[in-house]
Order: structure tokens, then C-alpha cells, then sequence
């Protein structure tokens, strides 16, 4: 017994020192990014971390929508100029959307464009309905494709990416579907890099920031809820090589990109090296982890972050161990080519480009074209100012926002409520002064038809005139009126 008290002591040691280090590893483990980058023509893995770890996707889960959809397209099964109504489902969901009535018809082409740029939840849900017939449909069919290539680790209950039960994925699954997306649908890529779209008045730009900023950037998609963090699939071309990055769980909007631009830099240095690095095989051949996905949402959503979270967050950085690095281990770091910092190729505002126009409706060329987006334009009455019609533009965002975490970019619709704003009210206030300086003159004739005598002294009903005037911003706040129910539900006209 005396001789066994020192083994146990030190084994029990030893236990205590793998305990205390399994607590300090395992949450750094669990809250890293997950981090890929791969060959788009070979799928060859260039860095991995924590890439086969399962995750939330979030709003990345569109880029499954497009597939599918974009795959009924090309087998002849549904048309771009096919209409789909909105049904009470689709309008129902969380924002981020665009607001659509029941009713309303889309074709699918603008359907995907809305989806892939503003991230529109509810065009997901009409897309989903018009191609599966119902969202559960339309989910087998997600599942299925999924299944065929390759996605072990991706579920769908939904073609939106709103907090569901069982809606999970993973870096290596995520490249696998973009690089389907470049081989199988060549003709269609072009929905997943649209820089920026126009409805009506208002203009959205890409959340992907690396489009129109990060040299060669050429897709994809972002997405975020609070279990997730800041999620993106990014690809760039440089020199006829094309490269797939994949983030998962980034700290902020801007952190995604500049996580995805490090990957991408450092993948395309690398590529003259490759024969001096260790091979990390094909995307395909990585080994699923069989794990729980990691749930952010304290870390994301808690009180600590200085502004509410969305997907649109492009400077707020939460402590996150190494948030607020420019530089990341890779293999032969010394030898690579020195190269710009992320954060300065992405500081500035994107390369201009026209935004494409989006509508309701049947597809259009033409006058027509320019008569639809001008009648979506007319629709989107201009907002009145002050605290009621805030509160009032504020209320379909906060009735629509259920209790779970979808947030999901909801806050992009505040932030085009708050441009329409600032540029509708000025077009607003043009007829107003023009009304008034048309109330004007008619006070003044009263006057010059009189007597000369008595015209000096139609003084006292000139200010009895005054308050007649009064009545002019009563009489365009009148016009205006009609226009405070339709301007509370302008997201969902």
C-alpha cells in the first residue's frame, strides 16, 4: 500500500494536469472559426482549420436554394421567367426580406437575385414553394442533392437558413457545394456575384464584401445568426487560378472578409510553393468530425457587443482570441511574397457598377422594364419625419421578428428605411413648398383686387390669412396621409 501512494499521487497528478488542460483547450476548440480554402478545378485543400467541424449555416444555406433551383432550371423543369406567388408563409418569414403581400407574383430570376444579394428570407420560401411545392418538399430535395455530392455533414429543414432543429453543415461540405455550383451550373454563376441590385428607390448593395473591393473576387454568399456568427463563401480568380475560402463563426461582418481575404492571399502566394508543403489531400477526403455544433450566441448576441448584431455588421469586432490579427500561420510563411493588408483592400468603397434592376411581376424588357421599376418606385411612399413614423416604420420588423435568434440580417431593412429616409423626404418636401408657393400668390391677389383706400388696411385679413396657411402642411401632411399605413408596411409592399 505504502509503495502504491506515490503512483497513485502522480497518477492522480497527472489526471488534474489533462483535466485543467482539456478546460483551457477544448472552448478554444469549440468557439475557433472554422477555415478553409481550396482549388476550385481540384478541390485541393490548402488550409484547414476546424473544417470539418459541424456548424450552423445560417444564410449560406441559399446557396443550396440556387443550386437546386438553378438545377430545376437547367433540366427544363421551371423557367427563369417562370412566375411564383408569394404565399402567406413566405410573407410571413423573419427578415431579412422584402416585404411582399400575399399575392404578389416574382419571377424566379428576380426571386434568386433579391435572395442572393439582400439575402431576402422570404424569396428563399417563394423560390422553395415554387420548385418543391412546399418548404418540406422542397427540403428532401435539398437533402437529397446534398447526399449526391458528397455534403455527409449538411442537413436542411429550410431554404432560408432561419435558427431551425437539425439545419447544420460544415466548411468541407460548403466547398464541395460551391465547387459544384462552378462545374455543374457555368451558365447561371453569374446570380452568386451581382454587386449590388435596385427595387423601386432603393439599392442593396452585396453583403460579401470582398465583391468590387478584394482584386478578382468573383461569388458567393454570407449569412449570420447568433448561434453561428458571421458566416461567408468567397471566391476569387488571379492568373487563370480560381480559389475557394470558406469562414464560419467569424466575430463581425468585416472580420469574415478579412478572414476570407487572408485565406485567399495566402493561397494564391502558395501556389508556387506547393511542392515545398506537406499535402493536406482533396476537400472530399477530409473526415467529418462527429460533434455538436458550437452555439455563439452569447459570445454573438450577448450584451456585450456595442451594436445589436446582423448580417450587414461590417466594423464591430468582438474579443475573440486573435480577432484582430492581419496575419495567420501558414506553411513556409518566410517565403510567401509580402502582400496588403485585408483590412486596407477592404476599407474603401466598392468599384462602381449600375445596380441590377428587380421587380414584381412578369419579366419585362425595355419601356417596360423602366415603367415597372418606376410603378415598384411609387409604391414606396416616402416616409414622414419624426417619432411616430419611426416607430411606426419599426413595427413589421419587430412583429415579424419572433423570440428565436433571427436576427438573420434583419437589421439591413432598418438600414435602407433609414437611407430611403434621408433622400425620400427631400422629393416629399419639393411639392409641399411648391404647394405653398402656389397658396401664396392667391393671398397676395386678394389684396390687389380691392379699392386702393381699403388696401392698406386688408392687413388684419392678411393675418387672419396666416393661419389659412397653417392649414398648407395640414394639407400635405393630407396628401401625405394615405401614405403612413403604406409607408409602416413599405418593406412588405
Amino acid at each position: 500500500m505504502h509503495f502504491l501512494r506515490p503512483l497513485l499521487r502522480k497518477s492522480s497528478l497527472s489526471w488534474i494536469v489533462l483535466v485543467a488542460a482539456l478546460v483551457i483547450v477544448v472552448p478554444r476548440a469549440v468557439h475557433a472559426e472554422a477555415l478553409l480554402v481550396v482549388e476550385a478545378d481540384t478541390g485541393k485543400v490548402l488550409q484547414a482549420d476546424n473544417a470539418t467541424y459541424p456548424w450552423y449555416p445560417a444564410s449560406v444555406t441559399k446557396l443550396m436554394t440556387a443550386y437546386v433551383t438553378l438545377k430545376a432550371v437547367k433540366d427544363g423543369r421551371i423557367e427563369l421567367d417562370s412566375l411564383l406567388t408569394v404565399s402567406p408563409a413566405a410573407a410571413a418569414q423573419s427578415p431579412s426580406k422584402m416585404g411582399f403581400r400575399p399575392g404578389t407574383q416574382v419571377t424566379v430570376d428576380n426571386a434568386l437575385k433579391m435572395m442572393l444579394v439582400k439575402s431576402a428570407n422570404d424569396m428563399a420560401v417563394v423560390l422553395a414553394e415554387g420548385v418543391g411545392g412546399s418548404i418540406d418538399g422542397f427540403s428532401a430535395q435539398m437533402n437529397q442533392t446534398a447526399q449526391r455530392l458528397g455534403m455527409t455533414q449538411s442537413s436542411y429543414v429550410n431554404p432560408n437558413g432561419l435558427p431551425a432543429e437539425g439545419q447544420i453543415t460544415s466548411a468541407r461540405d460548403l466547398a464541395i457545394l460551391a465547387r459544384a455550383i462552378i462545374r455543374d451550373l457555368p451558365e447561371y454563376e453569374y446570380f452568386v456575384h451581382i454587386p449590388s441590385i435596385r427595387f423601386g428607390r432603393r439599392v442593396t448593395q452585396n453583403f460579401n464584401k470582398l465583391i468590387g473591393r478584394y482584386p478578382g473576387a468573383d461569388g458567393f454568399k454570407t449569412g449570420f445568426i447568433c448561434a453561428s456568427g458571421y458566416n461567408l463563401v468567397a471566391s476569387a480568380t488571379r492568373n487563370g487560378k480560381r480559389l475557394i475560402a470558406v469562414v464560419l463563426g467569424a466575430s463581425s461582418g468585416q472580420m469574415r472578409a478579412v478572414r476570407a481575404a487572408q485565406l485567399l492571399e495566402r493561397g494564391f502566394a502558395n501556389n508556387t510553393l506547393s511542392w515545398l508543403r506537406p499535402t493536406l489531400g482533396t476537400v472530399d477526403n477530409l473526415v467529418p468530425i462527429d460533434a455538436s455544433p458550437p452555439n455563439l450566441r452569447d459570445e454573438m448576441c450577448g450584451g456585450k457587443r456595442k451594436r445589436p448584431a446582423s448580417d450587414e455588421d461590417e466594423d464591430t469586432v468582438a474579443s475573440h482570441p486573435g480577432a484582430s490579427g492581419e496575419t495567420g500561420v501558414t506553411f513556409f510563411a518566410g517565403l510567401q511574397p509580402p502582400m496588403a493588408k485585408p483590412s486596407e483592400l477592404l476599407a474603401g468603397a466598392p468599384a462602381p457598377s449600375e445596380p441590377i434592376p428587380v421587380y414584381t411581376g412578369p419579366t419585362k424588357t425595355g419601356t417596360a422594364l423602366i415603367a415597372a421599376v418606376a410603378s415598384d418606385a411609387d409604391k414606396q411612399t416616402p416616409r414622414q419625419h419624426g417619432k411616430k413614423s419611426r416607430v411606426a416604420a419599426k413595427k413589421p420588423d419587430a412583429a415579424a421578428d419572433p423570440k428565436t435568434e433571427a436576427k438573420d440580417t434583419g437589421k439591413d431593412a432598418k438600414k435602407e428605411a433609414k437611407s430611403d429616409t434621408k433622400s425620400e423626404p427631400k422629393s416629399a418636401a419639393k411639392p409641399a413648398a411648391a404647394r405653398q408657393a402656389n397658396v401664396a400668390p392667391k393671398a397676395a391677389e386678394k389684396p390687389a383686387a380691392a379699392a386702393d383706400k381699403p388696401a392698406a388696411k386688408p392687413a388684419k385679413p392678411k393675418a387672419a390669412a396666416k393661419p389659412a396657411a397653417k392649414p398648407a402642411p395640414k394639407s400635405t401632411t393630407g396628401e401625405a396621409r394615405p401614405a403612413g399605413p403604406t409607408t409602416a408596411a413599405a418593406p412588405r409592399t
